[in-house]
């Protein structure tokens, strides 16, 4: 791609974006409680402390290189291991879904599994047996489990989790710290949950260094049942918690129990006093991604071969498909909160009236919801950015998943490429004096066409773009995979209705299913509700 200079106005970061001048700092002790050698701030002696421009990465980067560019492994954690079947040498934590490590794509962090998952109930089974003195005497490979115990915790990050979010803001500052504004304090969101906060925290002192409560306050969104929260838009609706957005679950068992028949027979082998089944098996094999990320090792890794690794990734998308993507009836309703706000954004008025999910006290607020920032940082969950990108409509994550076993054809949605831990989506809209060449691959390309002024959205997802004229025919087949924004808010503009967030969220009270129900654009008619209880009822 030839290089055209564009001037960037704004980044709006979901999961992420920030330089900092060096300010006055409060001390938080005093030289008359803590001893000079104990004192860190303020500074004495510090030194020459000056600091140079900001970088401006997302404007000047002459990626990509090509296929000769060199690659830098993840650490510190282990992930060298020998995997049966493994003939390409490809690392099997590309192939984990949400659990994944972060790498970039050809949330917060990473974690502990959240409280009764799966990899914490195989624990719970072993150690009722070996109570019960009925399990015991594993051997070969499993031989481990003779002295194994579940010793992971819940829910909050884990060391590299940490190192992923500070790292992601790291990476925020060289792409888009020409952009912060140094004589502002912005308003950066998250919640009040351990994890989400933690994460928040981490990548601002990533991007702005640990004083960073100079640069950014967080507004803490509460994360329960009953507050309205864009962040954590399934805690305000009540049927995606329900039975009925359960099909990405059933199909995901399906698949299980399809490609675990020879891994459970296998290890059922060598574990002669502890039957197992295929529940057991894949709770292992979730353990594998757990434990490397809370112990930099797990023995459960190379249990499997390199082919189930890869159906264990898929076994998530289907559960992400029907969760929280398009074949969820619940999806566009859990995002379109975060959805309408960004809009407002984008347009730059608060709200004044909302159907979503969406916080109208903090929304309605210039304070607690800025319309001047260059930089706007917000932190959620992956399942929550799943319905994000549903309720957005990008389409290209819609075709049908099939229980039975991966399509022939190459698939778009692929969860560890789009919410591996510590995942991030950044939006950018970007100001250019004249219209941008839809397509600038030649080097002798002219930058721009004759007209005025034209302002485009820039999706990225996992440092990739994200082409948004693969949903939105109108954006146009743009080789950069821009698109002009008023064409992109005019596209917008239906997106509240097609959510039907009350409809979706409060309505029916459905039956139980026990396949994914496929439906196209994520959007429910009262036709397929009836037909739906009509062939369950």
């Amino acid at each position: 791609m030839s290089l055209c200079t564009v001037l960037f106005l704004a980044s709006i970061a979901l999961g992420q974006a920030a330089y900092l001048d060096k300010k006055e700092v409060t001390s938080t002790s005093t030289s008359t409680s803590v001893p000079q050698y104990f004192q860190t701030s303020p500074e004495i002696y510090a030194g020459p402390t000056q600091t140079g421009a900001a970088p401006f990465l997302a404007a000047t980067n002459p990626a990509p290189f090509g296929a000769t560019r060199s690659f830098v492994a993840n650490a510190p954690l282990e992930t060298a291991l020998p995997i049966a079947g493994n003939a390409q040498n490809a690392s099997i934590f590309h192939l984990m879904g949400q659990l994944s490590p972060y790498f970039p794509n050809p949330e917060h962090g990473s974690r502990y599994p959240t409280s009764g998952a799966g990899a914490s109930k195989f624990g719970v089974a072993l150690a009722s047996q070996i109570n019960a003195g009925t399990a015991g005497n594993f051997t070969g490979a499993l031989s481990f489990l003779n002295s194994w115990s579940y010793k992971l915790g819940s829910e909050i990050l884990v060391p590299v989790g940490r190192q992923e979010l500070f790292d992601s803001g790291v990476l925020h500052y060289y792409d888009y710290g020409h952009l912060y504004n140094t004589s502002t304090k912005i308003i950066a969101r998250t919640t009040t949950q351990d994890r989400m906060l933690k994460s928040a925290e981490y990548f601002m002192a990533g991007f702005f260094g640990l004083e960073w409560t100079n640069n950014a306050t967080l507004e803490l969104i509460i994360e329960q049942p009953n507050f309205n929260n864009s962040l954590a838009g399934y805690f305000q609706c009540n049927n995606s918690n329900a039975a009925v957005n359960a099909g990405g679950n059933n199909a995901s068992t399906v698949w299980e129990n399809i490609y675990l028949q020879n891994a459970t027979k296998r290890l059922q082998a060598l574990s002669p006093n502890f039957k197992l089944n295929v529940s057991d098996v894949y709770n292992m094999q979730t353990l594998c991604p757990y434990e490397t990320v809370a112990f930099g090792y797990s023995a459960f890794c190379d249990l499997f071969t390199y082919e189930e690794w890869q159906d264990f990734e898929y076994s998530i998308d289907l559960s992400f498909a029907g969760n929280n993507y398009f074949q969820s009836p619940t999806g566009r309703a859990v995002g379109i909160g975060y959805v309408e706000e960004i809009l407002a954004r984008l347009q730059h008025h608060v709200l004044t009236t909302t159907g979503t999910q969406a916080n109208l006290t903090l929304d309605g607020n210039e304070r607690t919801f800025p319309l001047n920032q260059t930089l706007y940082f917000d932190f959620s969950h992956d399942t929550n950015m799943a319905a994000i990108l549903t309720a957005f409509g990008l389409t290209q994550f819609a075709p049908v998943l099939p229980s039975s076993g991966p399509p022939a054809s190459s698939r778009s949605l692929i969860v560890s490429h789009l919410q591996p831990f510590g995942a991030r989506v950044d939006i950018e809209i970007i100001s250019a004096p004249n219209p941008v060449a839809a397509n600038r691959t030649a080097a002798s390309t002219n930058c721009y066409t004759q007209g005025p002024a034209t302002s485009y959205i820039h999706f990225i997802i996992n440092q990739r773009t994200l082409p948004l004229g693969l949903s939105f025919p109108a954006c146009g087949n743009r080789t950069d995979g821009w698109c002009e924004l008023n064409t992109f808010l005019q596209i917008q503009n239906a997106s509240l209705a097609e959510a039907q967030y009350d409809y979706s969220c409060n309505g029916y009270v459905w039956h139980s299913f026990p396949h994914v129900v496929p439906t196209r654009d994520g959007r429910w008619r009262a036709r397929d509700l009836r037909e739906l209880t009509s062939m369950l009822i």
